[in-house]
C-alpha cells in the first residue's frame, strides 16, 4: 500500500464513522434504537440482511475455496440466496405479523423464561466468539499490507507493519461507537453504504481480473480439470443440500436477521427484504469469487506444494488478486469493503444482543424503567458488549489449539438452537420441550462425534455434519410434534399478544416515505466520487479505470437523490384482524 491507499482507507473510515453518529438524531427512545421504529424501508433492511453474513472471513474462506476447488466456492453462497428466498415466502411476513419489538420476546412468549435466558447466553456466546474471530481475522489481512516507518507509534516491532492491536482497537471501536449512538438506524444505513463500497469495488476489479486471463473465453478453456464444476470433493450435492437448510433456520430464525423483519413496515415489506437478500445472493456470488478463481489460472498451484503450502496460497488468493490488477488507491478501497463486510456483521450482532438484554432481561427486573433510562441502558449495553468482543478479537492468538475447538463446539449449536424457533413459528402444538430436547440431543451427539469419534467420520467428509446439522434436529422435532397434542400454551400466548399488538397499531393512510436514508446514501456516494476525482489528479497512471469508477459514483448519486426527491409512497399498516393471526403450517 502507497499513501493514497492510506488516504482512501482513513476517508472511509472517518465517512463511515460520520454517519454512524450523525443518525443518532433519529434515535429518542429503544424502539428507533434497536428497531428504527419500524420505519426502515424494506430495500434498507435487506441490503442489512445481505451484509450481515459478510465478513473478512469471507474472503478468506469462500476466497480460499474457490481458489483451490473452483466454482464449488460459488455454488455453496448461492444456498444463501435459496435458503433467503424460501424464508421471505415462508417467514419474514409471520414474525412482522407477530407485533414483536425484539426476536426474544417470542422466545418468552412461547416457550418460556427459561427458554429465553438459555437462548440468549447460548447464542450470545457462540456468535460473540464468530464475530470476535471474525475482527481479528479482518485486523490480520489488513496489517500484511500496511507497513510503517521506523518509530511510528502504531508500528509492530517485529513485523514492521500497523500493529495487530491497534487494528483491532481501531476497527473494533469505529464499529462500536457509531452502533452505541446510532443504533439500528445506523447499521442499517452504514450497511447500505458499505454494500455499495463493496460491490463497486468487486465489480470494478472483474473487467481487470478478466482481462489478465483473456477474457471469459480465456478463463474457462484455461481453467483446472473440474474447476467449473459444482461440486468437489466432500462438497456434495448432498452437502449443498444440507447447507441450504442450515440456513433456512439461520436466515429465518438467528436474532440479527429476524431483526430486519421487523423493522420495517409491513408483513410485505418483510418479505421484499427477505426477497431481496435471497436475489443478491443467487446473482452476487459469481462476480465477487471471480477474483480467486482467475488467480488459480494467474498463479496455479505448484505440483510439488505441500498442504500447508496450498492452504497459505488459498488463503492470500483474494488479496493477491487485487494488488496484481487494482491501481495505486484502489487497494486501499477493497481494503474499506473488507472492513464494511466485517462491520456489517459486527454491529448486527451488537445491536440486537444489546437490544434483548435491555428490552427482555434489563427492563423485567426494574420496576417501570423510563424510555430514558432505557435508552442509556441499550447504549451502555452495545459499548459493553463492544468492549467484550473487541478483548475476545485481541485474545484469538492466545487461544492457540482452542480456537478450533471452540469453533467446533459452535457450530454444533446453530440448527439444534435455531430450529425449534422456526417450528415453534409454524406449529401449535409445540411446547418448551421441543427447546430442551432437541438441544440436548443435537448438543450430545454432536460432541461424541466432534470428539470422541473425529478419525473414523472423517472419511465420509462433511456428511456426518449434515445428519447432525440439519437431519437430526429436524427428525427431533418431528417425533416431540408427533407426541404432542391440541394447541401450546405458548402459541395462545403468542397469538393473544399478535391481536393485541395489531389493534393498538395505529390505522393510516399511505404516506409519502422518509426521504432522510436515500438522501444520506446520495450524499456519501457523491463523496465517494468527489474522493475518487482527487485521487484521479495526483495518480500518474492507470487514470482509465479511476475516471470510470468516479463517473459511475456520480450516476448512482444522482440517480439516488433523483429518486428520493421523487418520494415513494409507504405500505399501508394491514386493519386489526377478527380472526387469529396465525395458522398452522401445512
Amino acid at each position: 500500500m502507497v499513501t493514497a491507499d492510506f488516504v482512501v482507507l482513513a476517508c472511509y473510515l472517518t465517512g463511515i464513522f460520520a454517519v454512524g453518529v450523525g443518525l443518532s438524531m433519529k434515535v429518542k427512545d429503544t424502539s428507533d434504537l434497536f428497531a428504527a421504529g419500524g420505519r426502515s424501508p424494506w430495500w434498507a433492511a435487506g441490503l442489512s440482511g445481505f451484509m450481515t453474513m459478510f465478513s473478512a472471513g469471507t474472503f478468506v474462506v469462500w476466497g480460499g475455496i474457490a481458489y483451490r476447488l473452483g466454482m464449488v466456492a460459488v455454488a455453496i453462497n448461492l444456498m444463501y440466496g435459496i435458503a433467503a428466498l424460501l424464508v421471505g415466502f415462508v417467514l419474514a411476513g409471520r414474525w412482522k405479523r407477530l407485533g414483536l419489538a425484539t426476536p426474544a420476546e417470542f422466545i418468552e412468549r412461547r416457550f418460556g423464561t427459561a427458554a429465553l435466558h438459555f437462548y440468549t447466553w447460548s447464542m450470545m456466546v457462540y456468535r460473540m466468539l464468530g464475530v470476535g474471530v471474525s475482527l481479528y481475522s479482518l485486523a490480520v489481512l489488513v496489517v500484511a499490507l500496511m507497513p510503517l516507518d521506523a518509530g511510528h507509534v502504531l508500528r509492530d516491532a517485529v513485523t514492521g507493519n500497523l500493529s495487530l492491536t491497534w487494528a483491532i482497537l481501531l476497527f473494533g471501536g469505529v464499529v462500536v461507537i457509531y452502533t452505541m449512538v446510532g443504533g439500528l438506524w445506523a447499521v442499517l444505513m452504514t450497511d447500505v453504504l458499505q454494500f455499495i463500497v463493496l460491490n463497486l469495488s468487486v465489480l470494478f476489479m472483474v473487467p481487470l481480473i478478466l482481462g489478465e486471463v483473456g477474457g471469459i473465453g480465456g478463463f474457462v478453456k484455461n481453467a483446472p480439470p473440474g474447476f467449473l464444476w459444482p461440486t468437489a470433493g466432500s462438497y456434495t450435492w448432498f452437502f449443498l443440500a444440507g447447507w441450504c437448510g442450515i440456513h433456512f433456520f439461520m436466515v429465518g430464525a438467528e436474532w440479527a436477521f429476524v431483526q430486519r423483519y421487523l423493522c420495517v413496515p409491513s408483513e410485505r415489506d418483510a418479505k421484499k427484504s427477505a426477497f431481496l437478500f435471497g436475489g443478491l445472493y443467487l446473482l452476487s456470488p459469481i462476480l465477487w469469487l471471480l477474483p480467486p478463481l482467475a488467480w488459480r489460472e494467474i498463479s496455479p498451484i505448484p505440483a510439488a506444494a505441500t498442504e500447508a503450502e496450498i492452504n497459505a496460497m488459498a488463503e492470500q488468493a483474494y488479496i493477491l488478486a487485487c494488488r496484481h490488477v487494482l491501481p495505486t488507491g484502489m487497494v486501499g478501497l477493497m481494503l474499506a469493503a473488507m472492513f464494511s463486510a466485517t462491520a456489517s456483521m459486527v454491529s448486527s450482532q451488537l445491536n440486537v444482543f444489546a437490544a434483548v438484554l435491555t428490552g427482555d432481561i434489563y427492563a423485567k427486573l426494574r420496576s417501570g424503567p423510563s424510555d430514558r433510562e432505557l435508552l442509556w441502558v441499550g447504549r451502555g449495553f452495545s459499548l459493553l458488549l463492544g468492549s467484550v468482543l473487541i478483548g475476545l478479537a485481541l485474545a484469538v492468538p492466545l487461544l492457540g489449539g482452542a480456537e478450533q475447538v471452540i469453533i467446533a463446539i459452535t457450530s454444533l449449536m446453530v440448527a439444534p438452537l435455531l430450529a425449534p424457533t422456526v417450528w415453534g413459528l409454524l406449529n401449535r402444538s409445540v411446547g418448551p420441550a421441543a427447546v430442551w430436547v432437541t438441544a440436548s440431543v443435537c448438543f450430545a451427539v454432536g460432541s461424541v462425534a466432534t470428539f470422541v469419534f473425529p478419525e473414523p467420520l472423517r472419511e465420509f467428509g462433511k456428511v456426518p455434519e449434515i445428519l447432525i446439522g440439519v437431519v437430526l434436529p429436524v427428525a427431533v422435532l418431528m417425533v416431540i410434534t408427533r407426541l404432542s397434542t391440541g394447541e401450546s400454551a405458548g402459541w395462545k400466548r403468542v397469538e393473544a399478544e399478535a391481536v393485541k399488538a395489531r389493534q393498538r397499531r395505529p390505522i393510516v393512510h399511505a404516506q409519502r416515505f422518509d426521504p432522510t436514508p436515500a438522501l444520506l446514501v446520495a450524499a456519501c456516494l457523491a463523496a465517494c466520487s468527489l474522493m475518487m476525482l482527487v485521487l484521479l489528479l495526483v495518480q500518474a497512471e492507470d487514470r482509465g479505470p479511476i475516471a470510470v469508477f468516479a463517473t459511475v459514483l456520480a450516476l448512482l448519486s444522482f440517480l439516488t437523490a433523483l429518486a428520493a426527491s421523487r418520494g415513494g409512497r409507504r405500505s399501508q399498516p394491514e386493519e386489526p384482524p377478527a380472526a387469529p393471526v396465525l395458522s398452522e403450517a401445512p
